[in-house]
């Protein structure tokens, strides 16, 4: 935020949470909004958007491109009335992955877009060749370059788009390309994440013309204009995953008050086959990991509808706090094992050999200082920390930030003893910017 100060979070360990606790929106749901805002030239508004790294770096390049945001309380307005900028540098591409989708609602909008290749992620490559093949599917000319990727357009056209793999990165660039194409789109070979239907649902409120979202066939009408989207987020499925790994880490007990029912579900079941007990009553989730105990004798990754790869770190933490041998073979990201090393700091013993991970869990944990090097992996050193016996310190933080609004004040909320050394000048920092947002 513009500061230099020390980045760190200390942890004493050792204490089961109890308490009742709420989840933010969904940065995965959010950052395409974001970017579907941009095909209507006018002012779009998202509740209870979450206030992250990643969302402000978002919120970014839609200034750069020519946008007016502003924040009152917890809903960010988007006036892309005159956004009608074609470049976005690679400085501000270069720090989230996720920019990449901003292509399809460029060459909707204006008929043309470039950019700096997108970067941000470390945990695995990403290529954007399903990207690429969608937009060119439906008709625009895009050019490779060695540091950026540049697409153009008369008009975007319908077409049928095959994806050989599912991406949910992909399936939003076609989703956001094909809106305002002419003609009829069908996308086949979609992903089915939760984000993709809300991302269609927000763009069904704009008046897109779009059906199947949720299986692997979409079909887009395009239509001449929308109008502005107004939607509040959905509750983030991955930090309700990770909190409800804290209570099991320490053996505590937590109520999740508004949880993306339907959302978690294979997070569940691996929840009770660790020893974990949950209801659900009246829209609230009530989750007991105080018998956690059973190791895990082997899981793998999937894409939605299976585990997902988002919690697969945060569930090593939990895992690691089991005594007995757990197996996990990560199938999405080749690198997603990062975590693995600062575990056995703590007194872990995780063997690693290409895609799969062996845990062999211990009862005493012990705090000691690490380092997180990745969003989900930062945020499950926190869990593991909250488990063991004394102190632990955890530099690198900013990674936790890109995903989590208030993940120490929540977790100490239900008893977790947490200190953030850079919280309030982060918090202070932040206000500020919404300070000059509004004015």
């Amino acid at each position: 935020m513009g500061v230099n100060v020390l980045d760190e979070i200390r942890v004493t360990g050792g204490r089961p949470l109890r308490g009742n606790i709420s989840v933010q929106g969904s940065k995965n749901a959010a950052l395409p909004m974001m970017a579907a805002s941009l095909l209507h030239r006018g002012i779009s508004v998202l509740r209870d958007c979450p206030k992250i790294a990643d969302v402000y770096c978002m919120e970014e390049i839609l200034k750069e491109l020519g946008a007016v945001s502003w924040w009152k309380g917890k809903d960010l307005y988007l006036d892309c009335s005159r956004a009608d900028k074609t470049e976005i540098p690679g400085e501000k591409t270069g720090k989230m992955r996720s920019s990449v989708i901003l292509l399809g609602a460029m060459l909707g909008r204006n008929g043309k877009g470039a950019m700096g290749y997108p970067g941000g992620c470390v945990i695995g490559k990403r290529p954007i060749d399903l990207h690429i093949y969608a937009l060119r599917s439906l008709g625009a000319a895009v050019r490779e370059g060695e540091e950026d990727i540049s697409a153009s357009c008369v008009r975007l056209k319908g077409a049928k788009v095959c994806f050989p793999k599912s991406s949910v990165g992909a399936t939003e660039q076609g989703i956001l390309a094909a809106v305002l194409a002419e003609g009829e789109s069908m996308l086949m070979g979609c992903a089915r994440e939760p984000e993709i239907i809300w991302l269609c649902r927000y763009l069904k409120g704009m008046g897109a013309e779009i059906s199947g979202e949720g299986s692997g066939c979409i079909r887009i009408r395009g239509v001449r204009e929308l109008k502005g989207g107004d939607l509040e987020i959905p509750a983030d499925r991955i930090v309700t995953g990770t909190y409800l790994c804290a209570a099991a880490a320490t053996r505590g007990k937590i109520t999740i008050n508004n949880p993306p029912a339907g959302e978690v579900d294979a997070f569940l079941k691996v929840y009770r086959k660790i020893g974990g007990q949950y209801e659900w009553n009246s829209g609230k989730l009530i989750a007991d990991g105080s018998g956690v105990g059973c190791p895990l004798p082997y899981l793998e990754t999937e894409i939605y509808p299976g585990f997902p790869t988002d919690l697969q770190s945060p569930l090593m933490a939990v895992l690691a706090t089991i005594p007995g041998k757990s197996h996990i073979r990560e199938n999405i990201f080749e690198d997603r094992f990062k975590l693995a090393g600062e575990l056995n700091r703590m007194g872990a013993r995780v063997t690693v050999s290409g895609r799969d991970a062996w845990i062999q869990g211990t009862d005493s944990l012990t705090g000691c200082r690490v380092e997180a090097e990745e969003l989900r992996g930062g945020a499950a050193l926190i869990l593991a920390a909250l488990a063991a016996e004394g102190e632990t310190v955890i530099s690198g933080c900013s990674y936790i930030r890109r995903g989590y609004e208030h993940i120490c004040r929540d977790l100490a909320a239900v008893g977790g003893r947490i200190e953030e050394k850079t919280g309030k000048v982060l918090y202070e920092n932040i206000q500020i910017q919404e300070k000059n947002n509004i004015n």
